[in-house]
């Protein structure tokens, strides 16, 4: 006890006064160990306790506001954050390489393991991993977008296919972004869904809408069956295609990491507000035709 009362009073006979000038007045400010002590730990009993609260809080936020003006202006709302990929994707055209490269989309895999045909999209080695040329990745991203918005501007439907447990929230949240032209697998996909449509739906699948007009894959490896079967149906397909993989499966490849789980939702997202645009385009369409037939009609 004696050692932690000379402490004490040792810290407050060392106190130290700090002058920041706001505007044109000076607030004088005691920083001290017995102050922190007692403003943590010692109640407002009597006004002046409350007075004296009130002087340094009025200090601290006139410091604050008048050194704010020298600091950074990034806040929580207009800087990065690693949840932004998932729930606040960017568009096509707002999408930049630093973005790629902050969710990791330029790692591949061994470069003892790289395909031969995923040549042209490696930028070289480093400590014997294989970095993707994102200044290629970035352009196959935007043409896949204008696929996607394409697609769904004329009422097509597009599926969203990531099985792996991380991937679900992504391909989840993409496909809802497109509203009733948007569908996902989060899954395994079951053999025969698009090529033995009789035998897993039934008779009356005739009169449904079952073949898709575009398949999106953000782990097409772990896929080979239902990009078979999109091959066999003439489906289109885009996919995520890492350094191990040959670009050929897909037919809109994407040269990116595909174990990383935010880089598939930074390409999923980034598909998924294209596909937005594409769907709000076919809405304003179609209202459009109705309020000439209405006019027609009218007339």
């Amino acid at each position: 006890m004696a050692s932690s009362s000379s402490w004490l009073a040792a810290a407050k006979s060392s106190s130290r006064y700090v002058k920041p000038w706001v505007g044109s007045r000076i607030f004088t400010r005691s920083i001290s160990a017995q102050d922190a002590l007692n403003s943590k730990e010692m109640p407002l009993e009597t006004p002046e306790d409350w007075l004296k609260f009130q002087r340094q809080r009025v200090a601290r936020n006139g410091l604050y506001e008048y050194m704010s003006q020298y600091g950074s202006t990034q806040t929580r709302e207009n800087s990065f954050q690693p949840h932004h990929t998932l729930h606040r994707p960017v568009a096509p055209g707002q999408l930049t390489l630093s973005a790629l490269v902050a969710s990791g989309a330029h790692f591949g895999h061994s470069k003892t393991l790289m395909n031969p045909n995923f040549i042209p999209y490696a930028y070289g080695t480093r400590a014997g991993i294989t970095i993707i040329d994102l200044d290629q990745t970035l352009p196959l991203l935007r043409r896949a977008a204008n696929l996607v918005r394409s697609i769904t501007a004329n009422d097509g439907t597009v599926i969203f296919v990531g099985t792996r447990p991380d991937l679900r929230p992504a391909v989840r949240k993409a496909a809802e972004r497109l509203g009733e032209q948007g569908y996902y697998v989060g899954e395994k996909w079951l053999p025969g869904t698009l090529t033995n449509k009789m035998h897993m739906f039934g008779s009356d699948v005739e009169s449904w809408r079952v073949v898709p007009d575009l398949v999106v894959f953000l782990n097409p490896i772990n896929n080979t069956y239902a990009i078979r079967e999109c091959a066999v149906e003439h489906i289109p397909t885009i996919g995520i295609i890492d350094s191990n993989v040959d670009p050929r499966v897909v037919m809109y490849p994407i040269p990116a990491n595909d174990e990383s789980t935010r880089t598939a939702e930074l390409i999923a997202g980034v598909l998924s507000i294209a596909g937005r645009e594409g769907v709000l385009i076919n809405q304003e369409r179609m209202e459009a035709s109705e309020r000439r037939r209405a006019s027609s009609f009218g007339q």
